[in-house]
Order: structure tokens, then C-alpha cells, then sequence
């Protein structure tokens, strides 16, 4: 690898990491030259993913884009740039393995709408706002409703699950104080 200070090529690998999830290795190398030291890092390369649009253009899958949108839907909510960062990679990687050269732009949509559903439901509601294209405010309402049904549902198969568990737990936590002859 080149310094990036004196532009020798020779250097020495002094740490060397996975990062996110697996997918990249990040290196801190020292030049033996200089002895200054730098970051690099390698990811697998994978073959290029093209996007089909409406009207059949194909596009070059572009990172920027994605990384873009959800960073507009997420504009001044409590989101870590961090949690995006994850977001993105987890989209990215998930079209990657479902998709091997071309993906439809609509998958790519629905596949960001879920994944911001689950980070934060205004950036969800945004994104679908303008994925979506509503058209009025009651397209809008009805999208709104939709959401909450969705997480109340979820709140009540917990709330379920939670009290089976309990049931059970105190079931087999119950013993007889007195055994009878009959057992």
C-alpha cells in the first residue's frame, strides 16, 4: 500500500479488524518510510447491480442514493448517523443476495420502507409520503392508520406472549405442598 505522506510503498500491517458485520477489514498500517500511519480498508467487491426504473432505463446501483433518501426521511429525528450507516449496509447486502445483476427501483423501496419502519416511524412515514406519491392528505392519513395497526398488533402478540411465558413459568414453578396418596 502507497503512504499517503511520502508516497513510498512499503509499510507494515500493525492491527488489522473486521468491520461491519464481517464484510469489510480495516487495517492500520505504518509506513516503514515515514513511519506514518494510516487506515485502509478491503470489502469484497461484488459485481455490479443495476437498477430497472419505471420507464425500463437500467441505472447503476448507487449507494449515494439510498444513503440520501434515508438520511431526508431521517432529518431531525433521534437517529445516529450510525444506525443509518447500519441501515443502509443491511439493504445493501439483503438486495445483494436476493438480487445478482438486476433489481426493479420498486424493491429497492419497499425493502428501505421496511427497514425505516423499523428504525423510526416518522423517517418511515416521510419516505413513504414521497415513495408513495400521495396525492392527497387522506392517502396520507390512511398510511398513518395503517401504522398504528401495525404496532398495536405487535404490542398485543407481545403482551401475549409475555403473559403465556408467565403462565408457564408459574406453573412449573408450582409444586404440590402436600402429596396425596392417589399420586
Amino acid at each position: 500500500m502507497r503512504c499517503p505522506i511520502c508516497g513510498k510503498d512499503s509499510d507494515k500491517v500493525v492491527d488489522s479488524r473486521s468491520a461491519q458485520g464481517g464484510s469489510i477489514v480495516r487495517r492500520r498500517r505504518k509506513c516503514l518510510q515515514c513511519g506514518n500511519k494510516f487506515t485502509t480498508y478491503e470489502e469484497i467487491e461484488h459485481a455490479p447491480l443495476y437498477v430497472i426504473k419505471k420507464d425500463n432505463r437500467r441505472e447503476l446501483f448507487q449507494r449515494e442514493k439510498l444513503l440520501d433518501g434515508i438520511i431526508t426521511a431521517c432529518k431531525k429525528r433521534p437517529v445516529s448517523m450510525d444506525a443509518i450507516e447500519q441501515l443502509v449496509h443491511a439493504i445493501e447486502m439483503s438486495i445483494q443476495s436476493e438480487f445478482q445483476t438486476e433489481i426493479p427501483s420498486w424493491k429497492i423501496g419497499e425493502v428501505v420502507m421496511e427497514g425505516l419502519k423499523q428504525l423510526d416511524d416518522v423517517a418511515y412515514v416521510r419516505f413513504a409520503s414521497v415513495y408513495r406519491q400521495f396525492k392527497d392528505a387522506e392517502e396520507f392519513i390512511e398510511e398513518l392508520r395503517k401504522l398504528k395497526s401495525e404496532q398495536e398488533n405487535k404490542r398485543t402478540t407481545k403482551q401475549g406472549q409475555y403473559l403465556r411465558k408467565t403462565k408457564e413459568s408459574q406453573e412449573k414453578d408450582t409444586l404440590p405442598l402436600f402429596s396425596s396418596p392417589d399420586n
